[in-house]
């Protein structure tokens, strides 16, 4: 049972891991406004993308599934904290009265 959840689980975040990454290397318009705003330029959002998709394929494969995990874990991690960093730079800044 344990052996079954465990592929349930990787064939899953699998095919997340391969849209997300898939929307980026495909240029999707959302994307580009996206990785444009956080400023690290669109070749961050390609390597990002390469690396996404490479995870997921890597998640399938048990001999590389070891190391894709932490790849895959950092990456999000990484776009996480540029996230908040952008909400919290582009936050509503309260006025003196």
């Amino acid at each position: 049972m344990k052996n079954v959840a465990g592929w349930i689980l990787a064939v899953f975040l699998a095919l997340v891991f391969v849209l997300a990454g898939g929307i980026k290397l495909i240029g999707a318009p959302a994307m580009v406004q996206e990785f444009a705003q956080i400023g690290f330029g669109q070749c961050f959002r390609f390597v990002t993308g390469i690396l996404e998709v490479a995870g997921a394929i890597g998640l399938l494969i048990p001999r590389f599934r070891f190391w894709a995990v932490p790849g895959l874990a950092r990456v999000t991690a990484v776009l996480m904290t540029l996230a908040l960093v952008v909400g919290w730079l582009r936050r509503p800044l309260k006025e003196k009265t």
